[in-house]
């Protein structure tokens, strides 16, 4: 993924519906989301084991997120093992047949699944792997 298209994704898209947000503070995948949601990102948190996780309802997968918001999401972001990130990706498929306005899976640090990205960009998504979404904001726009 060019620096490019990092920046364009980084800059167009504001709604990102964060897979793995975790209710700890020391974790990145509470911090990052709480980064972008502070730099003017709307955050959906998508965690089955809590109701409530910075001040967003969360809920249990991006198929139980309410149609309407399901009609905002431009970026999933996934904080979850690459193990799991096939499931999550397929559902991300669906949202995106469903309602046409998802662009981006985004796999945070750490985080790359060949077999997942190659099925988003058949659906004609855009796929970032193994990076922060967080530290590429900061990089390209001075947090």
């Amino acid at each position: 993924m060019s620096e490019e298209i990092v920046k364009e994704v980084l800059a167009k898209y504001r709604t990102v519906a964060v897979v793995g947000l975790s209710r700890d503070p020391s974790k990145p995948s509470y911090y990052v989301p709480e980064y972008l949601k502070e730099h003017g990102f709307r955050v959906i948190p998508v965690n089955p084991f809590v109701d409530e996780i910075l001040g967003e309802k969360s809920y249990k997968s991006l198929l139980d997120i309410p149609v309407e918001a399901q009609k905002t999401v431009e970026i999933v972001q996934i904080f979850r093992p690459s193990g799991d990130v096939r499931s999550i990706v397929e559902q991300t498929v669906q949202l995106k047949r469903k309602h046409a306005v998802l662009f981006v899976v985004w796999m945070q640090l750490g985080i790359v699944s060949e077999q997942a990205a190659e099925i988003a960009r058949s659906a004609g998504l855009l796929v970032v792997m193994d990076r922060c979404m967080m530290m590429e904001h900061e990089r390209l726009f001075g947090g």
